[in-house]
């Protein structure tokens, strides 16, 4: 199929009618949807990064009634955070969460900015996490490209294309996007392109962007969500009785450990080590 550059006003109605129709008869109830509160939205948003939507089902409602508010967040504890993420993964996600609570609530006076640029300045928040929450807190018409609406694109416009660049697909995402109401329009498209992953082979793997997450076991992931854990259930851990607990090779477990206090999610204290 030959790459599509400029869409006609046809072949959008038909995109749209399409992606529309879908989302009437199947479209997801999602807790994070019935809500245009930014802070809400921002702390979905941030869950979902590389999370599947059934896991921060699990957690989002926890999480909001334990923290309802951006200031409670910015005033927590990051073991506590932490407490409640557990399951997610990613953990470096609740501490960057955490640090732009801090800075909303510090330079912005508890405001979630509605501006692009003063959003990606906040921890943790890239070009895609911006453009979704104003789309989604604000109901501004960005144009931005995730996994879901990736697969939507591929599948209807790129089919039997290898290595699809996203600079391809976003002038279509432009071109098609209904301005009047692009919050809307951004539910029905993801909910779209997430049936299409289940129905079809990934279209998504025709992406030149493309990469298979490496297995879950034994990986450092594991060994850092098991180190997490421990210390959230205690306050304070002799680093060789931390090391000895996590049923890993303890250079992997002190490699780990190391990166987590690199990256600000853990502190020592002398032989001991906690949540910093």
């Amino acid at each position: 199929m030959k790459r599509h550059t400029v869409l006609s006003a046809g072949q959008i109605r038909k995109f749209r009618d399409k992606v529309y129709d879908y989302y009437r008869n199947h479209g997801r109830d999602l807790p994070w949807r019935n809500t245009s509160d930014p802070y809400r939205i921002l702390v979905s948003e941030i869950m979902l990064q590389q999370t599947q939507v059934a896991r921060v089902l699990e957690k989002y409602e926890e999480f909001i009634h334990t923290f309802p508010t951006i200031d409670s967040l910015a005033r927590a504890r990051l073991r506590d955070i932490l407490k409640v993420w557990q399951g997610l993964g990613y953990n470096r996600r609740a501490l960057a969460l955490k640090k732009a609570a801090e800075v909303v609530v510090g330079h912005h006076d508890g405001k979630i900015p509605a501006c692009i640029d003063s959003l990606r300045a906040l921890p943790g928040i890239g070009n895609t996490t911006a453009h979704a929450i104003c789309a989604f807190a604000f109901n501004e018409p960005t144009v931005f490209i995730e996994t879901n609406i990736r697969t939507a694109f591929i599948y209807r416009f790129f089919r039997n294309s290898h290595k699809v660049r996203d600079r391809e697909i976003l002038p279509l995402v432009a071109q098609t996007l209904d301005a009047e109401n692009p919050r809307i329009w951004y539910h029905a498209l993801m909910d779209y392109g997430a049936a299409l992953k289940k129905k079809h082979a990934n279209p998504s793997r025709s992406s030149a962007h493309y990469q298979k997450q490496s297995p879950f076991e034994g990986s450092n992931r594991q060994i850092r969500g098991a180190i997490l854990r421990a210390l959230v259930e205690k306050p304070k851990v002799y680093e060789g009785e931390l090391v000895k607990a996590i049923p890993f090779r303890a250079e992997a477990v002190m490699q780990n450990l190391k990166q987590l206090e690199r990256e600000g999610l853990v502190a020592r204290n002398g032989k001991y080590v906690s949540i910093a």
